[in-house]
């Protein structure tokens, strides 16, 4: 097919002389996605959605998984990228932005032949100004492997949520919302990692990313370290609602306590700095989990991960009981998404307590890929 203007050539907004249809790099590992959490207050339920973009492989791909109770319900599309890079539509699963950077719409349509299937029908509400994460680059010997740009930011969500024969209404004052977006260069599978994939493994990966919504404010906080501890990613900011100047809020060290036996968090706490160099003490209390390598579609996931091509109209339903931890022995060496109930200052607030720990980690007193809490750990 010849390579001729797309509909998006129409509009100034190129950043380099290429047609829209491509992007800088000739990277196969660029991509261009976005994550949502959608959590109620109780610790109910869990809806993950996302939609990826990866133009150097031709690939379009979505997934939606929602927690309720010890079942995981999860819904997984792909199909070959068109030209039309507006339509954020992958089988059932549909993103619309109605108002950038305000309000999103998040569909997942029903299957006629699974009527107690997935499906949802929600709308996402900013409650305070998107807000950068810091430039985010990983290497693997002299490699670099990822460089990502992320902004955050959270809302609400109001709307509807159907599967196995019950309907959730999600409301405003009892479901927060929060969402990620980032694109760059990120590795997917099927890449022959050469010399770099075999002698430059990292010893440990710790990581923790927190997106939380109070009343009055919106507080994020990263923390990346290697297996020493040293830390190659930080961030720990506060926004407010009129957007006024954001807040940094120092360097934050963790107390993670742990489920014995597991590296799982049960309760967390981060602790933070004002400008004052007063100490503040952001607490997780973990309400539910969704292991990401289980149905979402991250890394270390055995059945579909994000990027793969799949053929053209694949569509993918199914549930998983985690009420077994060992049904799924992957979800431990993947990032887990912890829907939480926060306080600071005072105030309560709810969001995620993103975290993975793989290896050792000095500062949590974990050995190797097989220490766990218990025998050393928080």
């Amino acid at each position: 097919m010849p390579d001729r203007p797309i509909a998006l050539d129409e509009y100034p907004i190129h950043q380099v002389p290429l047609s829209m249809r491509h992007v800088a790099t000739g990277d196969r590992n660029a991509y261009d996605r976005c994550i949502f959490h959608v959590l109620d207050h109780s610790g109910r339920a869990l809806l993950i959605a996302g939609l990826g973009v990866y133009p150097n492989t031709g690939v379009i791909d979505a997934y939606a998984t929602l927690r309720l109770g010890d079942r995981l319900h999860a819904v997984r599309a792909s199909d070959a990228l068109t030209d039309d890079r507006l339509a954020l539509t992958v089988g059932p699963l549909t993103i619309t932005v109605e108002e950038p950077l305000a309000r999103l719409r998040l569909t997942c349509a029903a299957d006629p032949d699974d009527p107690d299937g997935l499906a949802y029908d929600l709308t996402w509400s900013a409650a305070f100004p998107a807000t950068w994460e810091p430039h985010h680059t990983q290497y693997r010997g002299g490699r670099l492997t990822l460089e990502g740009r992320r902004f955050v930011q959270a809302g609400t969500c109001t709307g509807r949520i159907r599967v196995a024969g019950q309907e959730l209404a999600v409301t405003a004052g009892e479901w927060t919302g929060t969402r990620d977006r980032s694109w760059g260069v990120r590795p997917i599978p099927g890449e022959d990692g050469g010399r770099a994939a075999e002698e430059w493994r990292p010893e440990g990966f710790h990581w923790i990313w927190c997106p939380v919504r109070f009343d009055d404010r919106f507080v994020m906080v990263i923390v990346q370290e290697d297996a020493d501890g040293h830390r190659t990613l930080n961030e720990a900011v506060s926004v407010r609602r009129d957007g006024e100047r954001d807040v940094q809020l120092g360097w934050p060290h963790t107390d993670i306590s742990y489920r014995p036996g597991t590296r799982h968090p049960e309760r967390a706490v981060l602790h933070l700095t004002g400008p004052d160099r007063a100490p503040r003490e952001l607490t997780a209390e973990i309400l539910t989990s969704s292991p990401l390598a289980v149905g979402a579609g991250y890394p270390p996931a055995d059945d579909w991960q994000h990027g793969t091509w799949r053929g053209r109209g694949w569509t993918d339903r199914r549930s998983y009981d985690l009420s077994d931890p060992a049904a799924h022995p992957l979800a431990a060496y993947g990032v887990t998404d912890h829907a939480a109930r926060f306080t600071l200052d005072g105030r309560t607030g709810h969001g995620i307590f993103e975290h993975g720990s793989f290896g050792r980690h000095d500062p949590s007193g974990f050995t190797g890929h097989d220490s766990v809490a218990g025998e050393a750990g928080r």
